[in-house]
C-alpha cells in the first residue's frame, strides 16, 4: 500500500473514481466495474462521499473492503460539510486503522434538501490543515480548471487554489474537455510559484442529457466542437464511441502537455474507460 505522494514521485500514475452504491443493483454495478478495471493495475483509485457526509459509512465502508479484499491502492474522498473535527478525528483513526493512507480533502455540496449538519468548517483549507496535522495521510486536494463555480474571480480562485496546493501533496481537476484549460491553470499556478502535480479529470461522455447537466453543475464548459460530434448520434453505442474517441484525444494532449497522470471518472461503469486505456496504452508508476 502506498502513498499517492510516493507514487507521483516515481513517475506518470492513472487512475480510477468510484462511488458508493445505495441499492443492491447498484453495488452490483460497482463490484463489476471494478473486477473489469483491477486487471488494469492503476496507480490508485478514489471513492466519493455524499453531500454533507450523506455516505460517510457507505465510502468508509468500500474503501475498507478495497484495502482489505482487492489489489487497488484506495483514496477517500472526505468532504467538511457536516463535520465537527471530532468526527473528522474519528474518520481518521478509522481510516488508518485499515490501512488507509490516501485522502482527498473537499469543501464537498451541501445535501439537495437545504439541510446540513452543524460543522466546524467552512472550507476545504481548514479540513486539509486538520488532516496535514494529523500526519498519517499523503492528502490531495480539488483543482477546477474552469474556475470553481462559487469563485468571485479567476485571480482569486487560483490564489485559493495555489494556497491549498502549497500544502497539500496534489490535486485532481473537475473534468474539462479542452487541454488549453489544464494548461492556463497550469502556468497560473506556476506565476503563483506552485509547482505540485496536478492530475487532470477526464470524464468520457456516455450519455449525452447527463454529462451536459453535469457540466452546468460543475462549470465546465461544453465545446461545440464536441456538441456538434454527439449531435450526428442517437444510438447508446454511438455516443459512447464518440466520447471514448473525445476523451482519447484530450489524454493524448494532456500527456504530451506533461501532465503527471490521469484520473478517470468512472461513473461506476468500467467499459469506456477501458477503451480509452487501451487506446493510450497506459501503464503507471504502480
Amino acid at each position: 500500500m502506498a502513498r499517492i505522494s510516493e507514487l507521483l514521485a516515481r513517475g506518470r500514475t492513472f487512475s480510477f473514481e468510484f462511488f458508493p452504491p445505495k441499492t443492491d443493483g447498484a453495488q452490483l454495478s460497482l463490484g463489476r466495474a471494478i473486477g473489469e478495471l483491477e486487471s488494469l493495475a492503476p496507480s490508485f483509485v478514489s471513492v466519493t462521499y455524499g453531500a454533507g457526509g450523506s455516505t460517510r459509512q457507505r465510502t468508509h465502508a468500500v474503501v475498507s473492503w478495497m484495502r482489505k479484499e482487492t489489489t487497488l491502492t484506495p483514496m477517500a474522498h472526505l468532504t467538511c460539510q457536516g463535520h465537527v473535527r471530532s468526527e473528522i478525528r474519528d474518520i481518521l483513526n478509522a481510516y488508518a486503522d485499515d490501512g488507509v493512507q490516501n485522502i482527498l480533502a473537499l469543501g464537498g455540496d451541501v445535501p439537495s434538501d437545504g439541510e446540513s449538519a452543524p460543522s466546524d468548517y467552512t472550507f476545504a483549507s481548514e479540513l486539509l490543515d486538520d488532516i496535514l496535522t494529523d500526519g498519517r495521510f499523503s492528502v490531495g486536494v480539488a483543482a477546477h480548471p474552469e474556475v470553481h463555480p462559487r469563485s468571485p474571480d479567476r485571480a482569486s480562485d487560483r490564489r485559493f487554489l495555489a494556497t491549498k496546493l502549497a500544502r497539500a501533496d496534489f490535486a485532481i481537476t473537475q473534468f474539462f474537455f479542452e487541454v488549453e484549460v489544464y494548461v492556463q491553470m497550469m502556468n497560473e499556478l506556476a506565476d503563483l510559484g506552485v509547482h505540485k502535480p496536478v492530475l487532470p479529470g477526464i470524464m468520457p461522455v456516455t450519455n449525452k442529457k447527463q454529462i451536459v447537466r453535469m457540466a452546468e453543475m460543475s462549470g465546465a464548459a461544453m465545446p461545440q466542437w464536441l456538441v456538434d460530434r454527439l449531435d450526428k448520434v442517437d444510438d447508446p453505442d454511438d455516443v459512447r464511441r464518440v466520447g471514448v474517441e473525445a476523451a482519447t484525444e484530450l489524454c493524448r494532449d494532456l500527456l504530451d502537455a506533461g501532465a503527471p497522470g490521469l484520473h478517470f471518472y468512472t461513473m461506476n461503469r468500467g467499459i469506456a474507460t477501458k477503451e480509452i486505456h487501451a487506446n493510450l496504452g497506459l501503464s503507471s508508476a504502480r
